[in-house]
């Protein structure tokens, strides 16, 4: 007998444009900016439910109130072992810092798989909450982003208290 897989969804506005809220039986596993490269399909998103969000979109209006720095919400990832190996490290990047794709490579104990660590990063399903944005080249250049280099550079610019538009 197989599990019934529940999936429901919400659209939420943000100083980043329209952000698409995605749940796996209530629990988040993405957040998808308009446009976005790798974003999944949306009859993959399920029923639309605006109930069923309240703390993401609470957190989410704290952190672009400038009030919240960690995320703090139960996620599952769909992806390979290394995929989320990445993803995890992504989220112990301190608020308004960033490091290098290689820098991310050697915290997780391989450091010639920068560019295996930059796909990951762009298939990165929770973008913002998981602040794959704060990952930049190794000269310290803003290197793609999912949601476009123009959200990055707000992104980051945010975080360092400098007036920012997308």
């Amino acid at each position: 007998m197989t599990a019934t897989i529940t999936r429901s969804h919400t659209v939420v506005d943000s100083p980043v444009g329209a952000l698409t809220l995605v749940a796996t039986d209530g629990v988040l596993c993405g957040l998808y900016m308009e446009q976005q490269r790798h974003r999944p399909p949306e009859e993959t998103f399920g029923e639309r439910d605006d109930e069923a969000f309240g703390e993401v979109i609470t957190q989410l209006g704290e952190y672009f109130a400038g009030d919240r720095e960690r995320f703090d919400l139960p996620m599952t990832f769909a992806g390979t072992d290394f995929q989320r190996s990445v993803w995890t490290q992504l989220r112990e990047i301190p608020y308004g810092e960033t490091i290098s794709y290689g820098e991310l490579a050697a915290r997780l104990g391989k450091p010639a798989a920068s560019r295996a660590v930059g796909l990951a990063n762009g298939k990165n399903p929770i973008g913002l909450i998981v602040p794959c944005h704060r990952v930049v080249g190794s000269s310290g250049d803003l290197t793609g982003y999912g949601g476009g280099l123009p959200r990055k550079r707000y992104l980051l610019d945010f975080e360092r208290g400098l007036t920012a538009q997308v």
